[in-house]
């Protein structure tokens, strides 16, 4: 596991996702690229849950999880080191969005930076969704039920008033290996 330098750690929540191949070897192995990251430790991993697809439901279902991250990097550099695990595991993108909602081998989305608010071109925390999507909010309320989400309030109550009934934990085995 990398040693966090000197400059002061920032926890960062990750939302991990893929509905392509097999989808918990490509969300641990991006655990465990997450953790190599420089100046980057992992902290906590949530279970892997079965979702069903959102936005485009005419797709596999997904296995999704968070991970919780202290680091030191920037969320700028955090959110380019993600998109590198993304290609490392195959994922395109559409300069359009087109393929916004569709299939996918790995999906990494930047979900809190701490209390940040952030709206940059194609940067925004906390994301935008979060508070609206059950299969982000179960795993992250499961490793952080003290979690807030700027300009929500706690994860926590965001979940409850929320549908979560289609999201599945597939097993307390199931947790990311290091």
């Amino acid at each position: 596991m990398p040693a966090l330098s000197s400059d002061p750690a920032t926890v960062a929540f990750v939302g991990l996702g893929s509905n392509l191949g097999d989808s918990a070897a490509v969300l641990r192995a991006a655990l465990r690229a997450l953790d190599a990251l420089p100046r980057t430790r992992l902290s906590r991993a949530s279970k892997l849950y079965r979702t069903p697809a959102w936005g485009q439901t005419d797709q596999p279902d997904f296995l999704n999880a968070v991970a919780m991250l202290d680091t030191a990097l920037t969320a700028r550099e955090l959110l380019a080191a993600m998109l590198e695990i993304e290609r490392d595991a195959g994922r395109s993108r559409r300069a359009d969005g087109s393929d916004r909602w569709g299939p996918r081998t790995l999906d990494l989305d930047l979900l809190l930076y701490a209390e940040a608010v952030i709206a940059e071109p194609g940067l925004h925390v906390p994301h935008p969704h979060l508070h609206e999507r059950a299969f982000a909010l179960v795993p992250l309320v499961e490793i952080a039920p003290d979690a807030r989400i700027p300009g929500i309030g706690l994860a926590r109550q965001a979940l409850a008033g929320i549908d979560a009934g289609q999201i599945q934990a597939i097993g307390s085995d199931d947790r990311f290996e290091r």
